[in-house]
């Protein structure tokens, strides 16, 4: 293709001319300016689908302004379609988000919207979730080295009396992001800091880790440290870690309710006593398997509102750490609640101002700047809700049955289609 402008090769590449025993290796078209329009974004497709043999019609099919997609995506073909529906309503009290509002959800899993919807339906009979915000913060952890162990003991000892010059020189590459403070581990001769930005309604971490890495040349220059690393793996971006129970990666969001005992025989066919007894039960599984927290299925509701909302889906691995309780109450009623430590979403940046994500944000009137908060409550009552319909779903043994139901989207071995899904958890 004369118009493509393939540059130099980044690390991974090789040129066209190189050869590996498959014959000449082809670089994906970049094209000048690397291809944003819709022309390109045409040829590109075209190429994929003639080296490929694919028919990428539905790929082609996208209501986004290609140009849009730059600084978001690289070699764009097109769009990925997830259906999406709406659940609810949902009834929510919370300081950020008030009154009852239908979410949206992107999924393929077959029962998940329904029953997300019931847990809702429940939670607003009995007149709503509270929810509430208790830490908004995100971090980045650059590690130090220095000459001895007991230099890094007396780097950790001291950093602390620099810390408005540290913030000064973070804060100089942003408009918004603000230093909160720092934390310093001592580990043999090295040391990690912990740097604690707010970054108001963005993810921000592309511009906490600039802020961080301006803040450690500071360092460097002017403390023993002979050099750092930006990332130490010690931030826990974008995977499972204890320390995410903590807090401090993103937003702490806690939501609950009281359920009337015949709101949870009524609308989930169990009891409070059954689901406190599930509770504990699973709760032993939990622990005999190591894992981080406990719950049900937040990573379902997550995704499926990451995925709608124009979130970066990676951060689910980490904003699934979190803990569900069940309790009976005395007079038959069920308490139940979800408290997720490091939430991490956003109403403005990335993937959020655009197409889908846009409209739906707007759904849920959380488009834009001071509105991240709000969306974190959103999140945290709608995974009440799937946590409250799961867990009557399994007390009450329908959990099998209701999947039958609503997950039948499989052909019929005679190659017919299924028949109706039935009530399955629509109770």
């Amino acid at each position: 293709m004369a118009e493509t402008y393939r540059g130099t090769a980044t690390v991974g590449e090789r040129t066209e001319e190189e050869s590996s025993s498959q014959g000449p290796l082809e670089l994906i078209p970049r094209f000048r300016g690397q291809g944003y329009g819709p022309d390109e974004v045409r040829k590109r497709r075209e190429w994929v689908e003639e080296r490929t043999g694919a028919r990428l019609e539905h790929v082609g099919s996208f209501s986004i302004p290609s140009e849009q997609m730059r600084g978001n995506i690289e070699n764009p073909i097109g769009a990925a379609q997830v259906p999406l529906a709406v659940a609810g309503p949902l009834e929510i009290r919370g300081q950020h988000a008030h009154g009852r509002l239908y979410v949206p959800l992107a999924t393929t899993e077959g029962a998940l919207v329904r029953s997300y919807e019931r847990g809702m339906l429940a939670l607003s009979r009995s007149g709503g979730a509270t929810a509430r915000v208790l830490r908004d913060e995100n971090r980045v952890a650059p590690i130090f080295e220095l000459d001895s162990v007991e230099e890094a003991l007396d780097f950790t000892e001291s950093l602390s009396d620099h810390l408005a010059e540290i913030r000064t020189a973070a804060q100089a590459t942003t408009r918004h992001g603000k230093l909160l403070g720092i934390e310093v581990f001592p580990l043999g001769r090295r040391a990690i800091v912990s740097f604690r930005f707010a970054t108001g309604d963005a993810h921000g971490m592309n511009m906490i880790v600039k802020a961080a890495d301006r803040a450690c040349r500071w360092i460097v220059e002017h403390t023993a440290a002979r050099g750092y690393l930006v990332f130490s793996g010690f931030g826990s971006e974008k995977r499972v870690s204890g320390s995410l129970l903590g807090g401090g990666k993103g937003k702490h969001v806690v939501a609950g309710a009281r359920l009337p005992e015949r709101v949870v025989r009524t609308f989930l066919g169990s009891s409070a006593q059954e689901m406190a007894e599930l509770w504990s039960s699973t709760v032993l599984g939990h622990l005999q398997s190591g894992a981080v927290g406990y719950n049900g299925h937040y990573a379902n509701g997550l995704t499926a509102l990451f995925l709608a909302t124009g979130q970066d889906v990676a951060n689910v691995a980490g904003s699934a750490v979190g803990i569900t309780h069940f309790e009976a109450t005395g007079d038959g009623d069920l308490h139940a609640s979800v408290s997720l430590p490091s939430l991490i979403l956003a109403t403005v940046g990335g993937g959020t101002g655009q197409g889908t994500a846009r409209e739906c944000l707007e759904m849920l009137g959380c488009l834009g700047g001071g509105k991240a908060r709000k969306l974190a409550e959103i999140a945290a009552a709608t995974l009440l809700a799937g946590e409250l319909s799961m867990a009557a779903a399994i007390a009450s043994g329908e959990f099998v049955d209701a999947h039958e139901s609503y997950g039948r989207n499989r052909p019929e071995p005679d190659g017919s289609e299924a028949p109706d899904a039935g009530t399955g958890t629509d109770k």
